[in-house]
């Protein structure tokens, strides 16, 4: 068995038991597939285990950069009340129609808003309706924008409120001192915002599985 079937195993042994798909997720999947959407999507324990930050942050409000076809949209949302709100930010139109397609599928239309367009075009517009501080942030878009991304989250939250950056790794690149990608300096970029920011506390960690080596960071907000 080679390395990454390996990891594609463990991770199919870990979803059996702790994360199953439910008809839902199973139908993002394939629909998303069909639509000729990338296949770079969370996989479910990625997925559960944003779920269980949200459950355990008592998130009612959460903000989502990069939609997809809204397979990480459905296990954020699955964990806010009947009156919670997630407001998730997609360039594509065609993403964000599957998306909606899917998230209004699982009955969770009420719960969840997907908005399109750049999100640095969506996010000055958000900041202007002044909503209610987000108790969580994941961002999953563009890597050349992620320091961005992550100066925008924290205008829009509050102190305590959790922000998870996806995919920092990029596959061992982040510390090839060589690599000059943009998905690449901008990833490193956000990771020195975190580790510098005053109003920041934050790690990354590396992962394997499904969806080969990579890595998430995970930054709280102080005071």
């Amino acid at each position: 068995m080679s390395e990454s079937q390996l990891w594609d195993a463990v991770d199919d042994y870990f979803t059996a038991r702790l994360a199953p798909d439910d008809e839902a997720l199973e139908a993002v999947v394939r629909d998303s597939e069909a639509a000729g959407l990338p296949q770079i999507a969370v996989t479910a324990p990625q997925g559960k285990f944003l779920q269980l930050l949200a459950q355990i942050q008592g998130a009612r409000t959460v903000l989502e950069i990069g939609t997809l076809g809204g397979y990480s949209t459905i296990w954020l949302a699955r964990a806010l009340p009947a009156d919670g709100r997630l407001i998730s930010l997609e360039y594509s139109a065609r993403n964000a129609e599957v998306a909606t397609r899917n998230i209004a599928r699982a009955g969770l239309d009420q719960v969840v808003e997907v908005r399109v367009g750049p999100a640095l075009e969506s996010l000055p517009r958000l900041a202007d309706e002044n909503p209610a501080p987000f108790d969580l942030v994941f961002i999953d878009a563009d890597k050349a924008n992620n320091p961005h991304y992550v100066e925008w989250a924290l205008r829009l939250t509050r102190a305590g409120s959790l922000i998870v950056v996806d995919n920092v790794v990029r596959g061992g690149r982040v510390a090839e001192a060589g690599d000059s990608s943009p998905d690449v300096v901008g990833t490193r970029a956000a990771i020195e915002l975190i580790g510098s920011h005053p109003r920041l506390s934050g790690t990354a960690l590396q992962t394997v599985g499904g969806k080969g080596y990579d890595g998430f960071a995970l930054a709280r907000v102080l005071a």
